[in-house]
């Protein structure tokens, strides 16, 4: 009996050990993938904002990277550049089209909100 509750413990440990093992490997994955994106050079990147919107209005603009990687920043300030993988902009495109970024409207005016 206490053969088998060492033996589960044992494993218990050992199952932790590598969890522990895999998380440092994507840590480790997503800091290489972060490294190589921001070494990327898009001085030539060609900037895409949403049809419609001219160009004094302000506005989000998106550059396709190499790899599928995406590059954003914004029409104010244009020389911060966020960058993302294929696998963040898509996660972050869907999780848009559900409504999972839908903001609460703010009340106009500074009256009450609705309820």
């Amino acid at each position: 009996m206490a053969e088998a509750a060492a033996d589960r413990d044992v494993n218990v440990v050992d199952a932790g050990a590598a969890g522990a093992a895999v998380d440092a490997d994507v840590k480790a994955r997503k800091e290489r993938e972060r490294d190589e994106l921001y070494a990327l050079d898009i001085s030539d990147a060609e900037w895409q904002s949403a049809p419609g919107t001219e160009d004094h209005e302000e506005r989000v603009e998106i550059a396709y990277l190499p790899a599928g990687a995406v590059a954003m920043r914004s029409s104010l300030d244009p020389g911060t550049v966020l960058r993302y993988t294929e696998a963040e902009w898509r996660a972050f495109v869907l999780g848009a089209r559900d409504g999972e970024f839908d903001l609460e409207p703010a009340p106009h005016d500074g009256g009450p909100t609705a309820e």
